[in-house]
């Protein structure tokens, strides 16, 4: 039984970036399946690196969206998607140099990310990116 399933409240209101949300959710659970099987050690390479590209296409995507409909919180969601990525960035350094613990922290990482991030900071462009034909 997966972890995390996709539910309306994760809905930003646009289809392709709930996709991307989506992503995020199998990336939690593919992380949660390997735990539970004692093989979470092994497979937070795997899930680091897909997050690696995943912030890199889906950060981009959202913020050329928001530069060309003049979304008025740009700067401040940026601000938070460059902190993130930094946070992946820093992720990745901790597995590559043996960090133990890092297989909670990761999956610690993408659930706040589900439920902060994408509930509350992108809950906020819905409706500005909607009223430009976005959806």
């Amino acid at each position: 039984m997966p972890l995390m399933t996709w539910k309306d409240e994760y809905s930003v209101k646009i289809a392709e970036f709930d996709g991307h949300h989506k992503q995020l959710i199998g990336m939690i659970n593919d992380l949660d399946d390997a735990m539970r099987q004692g093989k979470g050690k092994i497979v937070v390479g795997d899930i680091l690196k897909k997050l690696i590209n995943y912030t890199g296409f889906h950060f981009a995507a959202e913020e050329k969206i928001f530069k060309q409909h003049d979304y008025p919180e740009y700067v401040e969601h940026k601000d938070k998607h460059d902190k993130m990525t930094a946070k992946v960035l820093a992720l990745q350094n901790d597995y590559n140099a043996g960090k133990v613990s890092l297989t909670v922290e990761v999956s610690k990482f993408l659930t706040d990310w589900l439920n902060k991030h994408i509930k509350e900071t992108d809950q906020r462009y819905s409706e500005h990116l909607n009223s430009k034909g976005i959806k």
